[in-house]
Order: structure tokens, then C-alpha cells, then sequence
């Protein structure tokens, strides 16, 4: 690092010239990232999506649907409504509801806007659609595409808001560390500036990868916490040298210094990011690549373009002085001395606390949000609860089977199958009633129906609906199930039939199928994913502290205090506490949390055991390191946490549920380990475990 910091600071005026270019070229590109972003992000390439696809080629059932609600409509209001979105070009079919009884209940009625592959983005339909029904206030839309714009929408907004929230809060939180406005301000600039970079280069994957909504709330979350806490670190630490050094050789030592454990805790947060490339399910892809690119930006500007800012201000960085700060060292001496006299206490009251906020774990009930994860203020969220409620919309699921046979099907031997499928799946206690061949035409016999299409009256229709049913070696039939799609009942029915022997080729697709897919997905690689990040993590500590002891304790910890923040998820969210409507966990949350936090708490790690193997390699014995290095960074790792927790927490007032949870999560879970586990129990486990620590085979013990 000592080259590096030697051109950092030799060629500080054209690093910052490149970045302000670098800067600009992506803010461009960065503004046009919303409209980029499709769905959110719970997608899996399985059977679902590649029968539901066929489906929709072979036998012409709508890839999407959005559905039209008509409250107190007369059929000629309906009617001149639905004539005008005929001019919508990429609507395939529109199923009215005069006529059909189904469709209509007391003064509600619904119709049905079909639409086929050849729509790649919706955004721009849903608007279209809106556009033409905004003449009247009773008419409105719902289903997945709206819902995804509305998501995208919400997400837009809650970014402005959030950041409206905590880039205030995170000025003054700065300002009480370092009491001047120049050096406040620019922990801010560093952190907007990686994540609009951030946003622009995402503009450009774009074209390749299919990105989630939900980017848009991660990545500013991640990006401008991770930039501003290194930033705080960096300065801090070049203040601190730049009491003996002149300007240039105090960055050089940040650099060299601090530089390293940013290094290494940015090192850690990608790890857990990249560990979630595991698990096939496009939002964790999703936050993978745009969690990476923003940290992998962190770590650029925090060792480039903070450090050359900082050598081009020299001293203007303390201008503007409006607090004079202290730093409070006798009480952080106090509290680490307590620390070291009473550690078995200590870490007793710690995993006291800590274990009494894992309880409510046990009843933790996970779910795939869809249109949850909007409030009712939003037309499509509002829409779909009016039906749900008037015509019981989602209360069960229908699941399709398709199925394939070389013969083809319109043979004696292809109906006799067709017909036993069907009276195999009427016989499951779940299911409520099955549309194929033979129930269209209610014929309930291979003979009956053989006679019947014998006949010239009756062909016709019978060829109509094998036409339906039917298309050359290829046919289907929708199992309609008593149970809505995302119950536990739906995914072990579609879980049992997929492994069913039935003497042919077939796959599932669903509602059922689809929630059964992630969870299943999810399920059988976390596993993995937590493996790569808990050994990555303890070689990069390993070979970061030269220790086998801090690495396994860093590790139990994080794993302990992740478990308390998910029992806080379920007691606030779950039960329903603070003013939260009782529901679910999302299902993405406990993985997204633990993946992003894992790696972001070992950030204050990095820290404090930096400073403490600073000070023990300079000769101080164990505790003497320990009470240095816990009250040398003490003030700063509390300071950098609420910044996490502010910039993270901020999420909190968000709209969008997930996103919600997942903000709140990171809150909590930084807060716990900034405090009891990084303040209480590191150093009380340094202080029982003695040389011990810094232990590692094949090396002597001690210094």
C-alpha cells in the first residue's frame, strides 16, 4: 500500500479531474436506470416459467393479465370503456364481463386484458391503459404488471424519501465526530458520488441482465452507508496523524492504515454479497451484481478520491468550525477498564439479551410478497383487495399440467391417459375441480366420447375443444386447487405430483409451482451460500490478523447476533409492534439481511481488531492493546454504526414492505453488533482468551 499512497498523493489533482469526468459520463447514464428496471426480481428458470411459456405459444393461454374493475357500471359504460383499449396495439385478448356471470357481483364487475410474448416491458402498457381509463375514477386496474409498476413507482419515491431522512441525520452524526462542516460534508459527497456512479454503470449491465426494483432501494442503501463509513474511518485517522505529519504523509498513513481495514471489510461485505450468486432466484442475482458493483465503488473512491480531496483541501478540510469536539477518552478509558475487570459478566448479561431476542424466531412465517408489498393508497394494491374481497380473487390457485407423448393424443390410447390424469388429480382432496378434454365436454368415457365424435352433430364441438386442449403431441389441463397459491397445501401438492410416475413426459406450472420453485431454490442452496461466506470470511480474517481464534469468534457472533435481529423481525413485524399491521416476513429478508450484514459488521471487526493488533505489535501486552485499541475506536465505530443505522433505518418510513424489512433488519442488526457484540463481548473474550488470540499453527505464540 505504501507505493499506492505515495501516487495517490502525487497525482491527487488528475484523480479527482478523472472522477469528476468518470462522474458525469455515468450520471447520465444513471438517470435513465428507473427505466430500466422490470418486476421484482422473484424469478427462477425451472419448469414454471418454461411451461407457463409454452403454454402461452402452444396453446395461446395470456403470458400477463391485467385486470379491469368496474364499480357501479352500467353494461354500455363498460362497453365504451373497453372499446377504448382496443386501441392499445399489444392487448391480445379483452374478456368482457357482459354475459358472464362470474365476472360480476353486486356492483362490481371485472374484465380480463390478456397479453402475449411479445410484450417485453409493461411500464409503458400500464401507463397507456391508465391514460385512457383516467376519465373516470371508478374504473381501475390490477395484476402483476400494474403491481410491478407501482412497486417501481413507491421505490422511486421511498429512495427520495429515505434519503431526505437519513443523509440530515448522518450530517449531524458527522458533525458531532469531527465539528467542522467541510469534513462532514464530504463523507456525503463521496457516498452520493459512488452511488450515482453505481447507477450508471448498472445502466449499462442493464442490457444484459434483467435488474430487479427493488435495485433501486438496495443499492443507495449499501452504497451510501459503506462509502460514508469508510470515509468517516479514512478521516479520522488522517486527522489523527495530521497532528505530526504534514498533509501528504498523514494520507499516506491513512491509506496504508486505515486503507487496509477498508480493504478487508469491503472484502467481506462482497463475499456475502457474491455468495447469494448461488441461489438461482434473479433478486438475489440481482443484488449480488448491483451490492458488488457499488462496494467494489466504495473501495475505489474511498482509497482514490477521498484521499486525493483530501490532500488537495489540506487544512480547508477543518474549516468552518461549529462544534469543538472532545475526544471523550476518559469515559471510553472507564468503560474499557470495566470491561476488563468484570469479562465473565460481561458476556453473561450480553448472551442473556441476545438469546432472549432469538425466542421469537421459532414462529418466524415467511412469504413471497406480491401485491403486499404495496399500501392500499396504490391503485393496484387497492383494486386487487376490492376483488379479493368481492369475488374471493386469489383464495384458490390453479396449477397447469403439461404433458407430452410421442403417439399424440387424439388416439384411443392418448384420451385413456388424458382421462386417467384427470381422475387421478380429482381424487387429491385438494383439488376442486379439473378443466380438461373430457370435463369441457362433459363426456366422462373414452367409448362415449369416441361415439360422440363419430357423429356429425356433435364433431364439431369436439374438435373445438380439443383444439383447446390439444396441439399435436402436446396437452394440457388446469387443476383448480382449494387453497390459494402460496399456502404450504399448494407447494407440497405441486412438490408431490412432480415426482409422480405417470408413464410420460410432463411438467407443472402455477401459482403453486412458482411459490414451491423459490422457496425450494432458496431452501437447497443457502446452505451453500452460508458455507462460502463463513469460510471466505475466516481466510480473509485469518490471513488479515494472522489468528485462528478472532476469525471462529468473529464468525459465532455474527451468527448469534443475526439470529437475535431476525427474533426482532418477527416481534416487530410478525407480531405487529411500533405501530406495524401484524403479517409476514418476506421471504428474501432473512437471506438478504444476513448475507449484507455478515459482511458489514465484520466492518466495526476489522476495526477495533485492527487497532488492537496495532497496538499489541508495537509491544503492549494482550489487555493493554485491547483497552487501546477499544478506546481509540470506540467513539468512531459507534459514530459509523448510527450512520449505518440512520442511512439503513431510514428505509423504515418506506412504502414498499420488503424493502421495508430488509432496512429495518440491517438497522437492528448493525445496532446490536455495534454495541453489545462489538463494545462487550470482543473485548471480553480478548480479555479471557489472553495471547491466545493471536495464536496461528506453525507460528510462535505471542509477539
Amino acid at each position: 500500500m505504501q507505493k499506492f499512497s505515495i501516487f495517490v498523493t502525487r497525482h491527487a489533482k488528475a484523480i479527482v479531474s478523472i472522477w469528476i469526468v468518470f462522474f458525469l459520463i455515468m450520471g447520465y447514464f444513471a438517470l435513465q436506470l428507473p427505466g430500466k428496471l422490470q418486476g421484482d426480481g422473484f424469478f427462477v428458470k425451472d419448469d414454471h416459467s418454461r411451461t407457463m411459456q409454452e403454454l402461452s405459444e402452444t396453446f395461446d393461454l395470456p403470458a400477463k393479465t391485467i385486470f379491469v374493475l368496474f364499480e357501479n357500471k352500467t353494461n354500455d359504460e363498460i362497453t365504451v370503456a373497453l372499446e377504448k383499449l382496443e386501441q392499445v396495439e399489444t392487448i391480445k385478448e379483452i374478456v368482457s364481463p357482459i354475459g358472464i356471470s362470474q365476472l360480476r357481483k353486486d356492483n362490481y364487475a371485472y374484465a380480463m386484458l390478456h397479453f402475449g410474448n411479445d410484450v417485453s416491458d409493461y411500464f409503458p402498457v400500464v401507463d397507456e391503459i391508465r391514460d385512457i381509463l383516467a376519465y373516470d375514477n371508478h374504473i381501475s386496474i390490477t395484476g402483476e404488471p400494474a403491481i410491478s409498476k407501482d412497486i417501481n413507482v413507491a421505490s422511486q419515491k421511498d429512495l427520495m424519501q429515505a434519503e431526505a431522512i437519513g443523509l440530515p441525520i448522518a450530517l449531524i452524526i458527522l458533525l458531532l465526530a469531527f465539528g467542522t462542516v467541510v469534513a462532514s460534508l464530504l463523507p456525503i459527497i463521496i457516498g452520493a458520488a459512488t452511488v450515482i456512479v453505481a447507477f450508471g454503470v448498472l445502466t449499462l449491465f442493464s442490457g444484459t441482465f434483467d435488474l430487479s426494483i427493488f435495485i433501486l432501494n438496495i443499492v443507495p442503501m449499501l452504497g451510501l452507508a459503506l462509502s460514508i463509513d469508510f470515509a468517516l474511518l479514512f478521516i479520522n485517522r488522517y486527522r489523527e496523524e495530521r497532528h505530526t505529519k504534514s498533509i501528504p504523509q498523514a494520507v499516506q498513513i491513512a491509506i496504508q492504515t486505515a486503507g487496509r481495514s477498508i480493504v478487508f471489510s469491503a472484502l467481506c461485505v462482497m463475499i456475502g454479497l457474491g455468495a447469494m450468486v448461488v441461489i438461482e432466484v434473479e433478486i438475489f442475482q440481482n443484488i449480488a451484481l448491483g451490492g458488488s458493483v457499488v462496494v467494489f465503488l466504495a473501495i475505489i473512491s474511498g482509497l482514490t478520491l477521498l484521499p486525493a480531496t483530501i490532500v488537495l483541501l489540506g487544512d480547508r478540510l477543518n474549516k468552518w468550525r461549529l462544534i469543538r469536539v472532545t475526544q471523550a477518552t476518559s469515559k471510553w478509558q472507564a468503560f474499557a477498564a470495566f470491561v476488563m475487570r468484570k469479562p465473565v459478566l460481561i458476556i453473561v448479561v450480553a448472551f442473556a439479551l441476545l438469546g432472549a431476542a432469538m425466542i421469537p424466531v421459532k414462529d418466524m412465517d415467511l412469504t413471497i410478497p406480491s401485491k403486499e408489498s404495496l399500501p392500499s393508497a396504490y391503485e393496484s394494491r387497492a383494486t386487487f383487495d376490492k376483488m379479493e374481497e368481492a369475488f374471493d380473487f386469489g383464495a384458490d390457485a390453479v396449477v397447469y399440467l403439461l404433458a407430452e407423448r410421442e403417439d399424440g393424443w387424439d388416439n384411443e390410447d392418448g384420451l385413456t391417459k388424458i382421462l386417467a390424469i384427470q381422475q387421478q388429480l380429482e381424487q387429491e382432496a385438494l383439488v376442486k375441480q379439473v378443466d380438461s378434454l373430457f370435463t369441457a365436454t362433459q363426456i366422462d368415457s373414452v367409448e362415449i366420447w369416441q361415439a360422440a365424435n363419430a357423429d356429425p352433430n356433435s364433431q364439431g364441438l369436439l374438435l373445438a375443444a380439443q383444439s383447446h386442449f390439444i396441439q399435436d403431441d402436446k396437452m394440457y389441463m388446469a387443476v383448480h386447487l382449494d387453497t390459494n397459491g402460496a399456502s404450504t397445501e399448494a407447494q407440497d401438492f405441486v412438490r408431490e405430483w412432480k415426482n409422480k410416475d405417470l408413464d410420460i413426459s410432463f411438467s407443472l406450472a402455477g401459482a403453486p409451482k412458482f411459490n414451491q420453485e423459490i422457496f425450494d431454490e432458496i431452501a437447497n442452496k443457502i446452505g451453500l451460500a452460508l458455507i462460502i461466506i463463513m469460510i471466505t470470511t475466516f481466510i480473509i480474517l485469518m490471513i488479515a490478523f494472522r489468528s485462528i481464534l478472532i476469525p471462529v469468534k468473529a464468525i459465532i457472533m455474527n451468527v448469534i447476533g443475526l439470529a437475535s435481529t431476525f427474533g426482532l423481525i418477527v416481534y416487530i413485524f410478525q407480531y405487529g409492534h411500533f405501530g406495524i399491521e401484524a403479517g409476514t416476513v418476506v421471504l428474501i429478508m432473512p437471506v438478504i439481511v444476513f448475507c449484507l450484514v455478515f459482511g458489514l459488521s465484520m466492518d466495526y471487526e476489522v476495526f477495533l481488531i485492527s487497532r488492537i493488533q496495532e497496538e499489541y505489535l508495537k509491544g503492549a501486552n494482550n489487555t493493554k492493546a485491547t483497552v487501546d485499541g477499544l478506546v481509540s475506536t470506540s467513539k468512531i465505530i459507534t459514530s459509523a454504526a448510527l450512520i449505518m443505522i440512520v442511512i439503513t433505518g431510514a428505509f423504515a418510513f418506506t412504502d414498499v414492505m420488503p424493502v421495508k424489512q430488509i432496512g429495518v433488519g440491517i438497522a437492528i442488526a448493525i445496532a446490536i453488533d455495534a454495541t453489545i457484540i462489538r463494545l462487550m463481548l470482543v473485548p471480553s473474550l480478548m480479555k479471557l482468551f489472553g495471547d491466545w488470540n493471536w495464536w496461528l499453527p506453525f507460528t510462535k505464540r505471542g509477539k
